[in-house]
């Protein structure tokens, strides 16, 4: 979809970004993430636990983690068995599994069992790339280091003209750019819920959105008109057309599987 790959100048993007923020935060007083947690060390373990899984899921199995394992000692002293077990529902639970008991470990040996404060402290821990890092800074510590991009996010800054690319890092750039350090945390929180219950990659719901009238993707993401998301570096142009994306779905069915492990969740 052209309209969702729209650029702005930048000083007049600048303007409406801001604007933009301002319009979100109103829409969502508040708001904070939909993870559970008491704490920046549970933000950080369901922040982990939450790639390729939903909130919601994972907010049920942290309930018995952390009352199981408290605090990144005991977590980092648990039998890997009955980790893995505790957050199997995930999804790739051994992955996971690794990478919280890494984490906890790292956080007792280095951090005094503290979650660190800095994004360069947070990225070198097992199973923490610049997203998680920055929902923990943000939602954990209120720490305004840099944007949550995570699929919800990239989805809404396209759609409103806010960035032209596809890669986390190079959108989060153009959003710091353009979006007041000030808003930083709210915008995160309130653009990632508002992709996920209001601009939906296939069904958005433009008549509910606050910001409808400032989104040039408006007249193209009408409920129901929009199909799946283009893969990751893919530009609009290379979208397949409706029918040839259900020719492709009808002889994915009949394809056979090949049997076998997938691949773990990578850093988030």
């Amino acid at each position: 979809m052209g309209t969702e790959r729209t650029a702005y100048p930048r000083a007049a993007t600048r303007g409406r970004a801001a604007r933009l923020a301002a319009a979100l935060r109103r829409s969502r007083p508040g708001a904070r993430v939909e993870l559970d947690h008491t704490d920046p060390y549970q933000l950080l373990v369901a922040t982990i636990l939450s790639a390729q899984s939903t909130d919601a899921r994972v907010n049920i199995v942290t309930r018995d983690l952390f009352r199981t394992w408290p605090d990144p000692a005991s977590l980092a002293r648990a039998p890997r068995a009955k980790v893995e077990a505790a957050i199997r529902s995930t999804g790739f639970f051994r992955a996971k599994a690794k990478s919280i008991q890494g984490c906890a470990r790292a956080l007792v040996e280095r951090h005094a069992g503290q979650v660190p404060r800095t994004m360069e402290d947070l990225v070198r821990l097992p199973g923490v790339g610049r997203k998680t890092a920055n929902v923990v800074l943000g939602a954990g510590h209120g720490i305004a280091a840099g944007i949550v991009v995570d699929t919800h996010m990239a989805r809404v800054a396209r759609r409103l003209g806010l960035t032209r690319s596809d890669d986390p890092v190079a959108i989060e750039r153009d959003l710091m750019a353009i979006v007041p350090p000030a808003d930083w945390i709210a915008f995160s929180i309130a653009g990632v819920l508002h992709g996920r219950h209001v601009c939906q990659a296939r069904r958005p719901r433009c008549t509910a959105c606050p910001i409808a009238d400032d989104c040039p993707s408006r007249d193209s993401t009408s409920e129901g008109a929009v199909g799946p998301e283009p893969r990751s570096g893919a530009g609009a142009a290379g979208a397949r057309r409706p029918a040839a994306r259900a020719i492709t779905r009808a002889a994915d069915r009949r394809r056979p599987r090949p049997r076998g492990r997938g691949r773990g969740p990578g850093r988030s």
